[in-house]
């Protein structure tokens, strides 16, 4: 299946938020933090981050940071090909690992992927805290922040201790998938974080032989998402489809 997609904007830019949030929840050397979110697993949101991440880097000549914040089923280390525990520094910070270049971290660096992580939620508080704050991330024009799927404390805590500057919202076509859109959209803007876009993944399948579209999970259902949301329609597909 094709990740064909749309993304859908509301009007104002990231750089307004980040130049006049507190200065207290920056990150050292990072000018922006992009939250990639799902209301709902199996959306294609780790995906969608990755795919970011590595396009600002390689296409915009970015220096891009890409933080797993999914504790319980982190996706980055086997996205990205990387097999290895982060050094840390004399100040005790860990170092991130590059690859394409993109400076990743992830809880799958630090826990063999054969082991689950069996924490509450104080724990995934604190460990998301030290592999944001607690990493030599060097300079970054963009870290980019693959979110845990839902609305829950992990969401919470790190809308409340990141400065983000946006947040971009994945979902596939059906109904299903955009309730929960919805809320994860209705989450940030309580917590003032402005919604970049909304991500329409897996919109068609597209036949290998005969290269007609299968609109295996309905169509036109993000177009009035995003019309009864007040979001701004922008489409990138590349095939012409709509």
């Amino acid at each position: 299946m094709k990740n064909s997609f749309r993304i859908f904007t509301r009007l104002g830019g990231v750089r307004y938020y980040a130049a006049f949030g507190s200065k207290d929840l920056k990150i050292d050397g990072v000018k922006d933090v992009i939250a990639v979110a799902s209301g709902k697993g199996g959306v294609g949101k780790s995906t969608t981050a990755v795919n970011l991440a590595v396009a600002l880097a390689s296409k915009c000549q970015l220096k891009v940071g890409l933080l797993d914040a999914d504790v319980y089923g982190p996706s980055v280390p086997m996205m990205m090909k990387i097999d290895q525990k982060p050094e840390v520094t004399k100040d005790m910070k860990m170092v991130p690992i590059e690859n394409y270049g993109v400076k990743c971290m992830s809880m799958g660096f630090l826990v063999p992927s054969s082991s689950p992580v069996v924490w509450r939620g104080p724990m995934v508080m604190s460990a998301l805290r030290k592999m944001s704050r607690e990493v030599d991330w060097g300079n970054l024009d963009i870290l980019v922040i693959d979110m845990p799927p839902g609305t829950g404390d992990a969401q919470l805590t790190t809308t409340q201790t990141l400065q983000l500057s946006g947040a971009l919202i994945v979902s596939t076509p059906q109904d299903v998938a955009l309730i929960d859109a919805r809320k994860g959209i209705t989450m940030f803007s309580k917590v003032q974080v402005p919604i970049l876009g909304l991500v329409e993944n897996m919109s068609c399948f597209i036949c290998p032989h005969c290269s007609e579209p299968s609109f295996i999970f309905g169509k036109g259902g993000t177009h009035r998402t995003a019309a009864e949301m007040g979001l701004k329609v922008i489409d990138t597909y590349r095939n012409g489809y709509t």
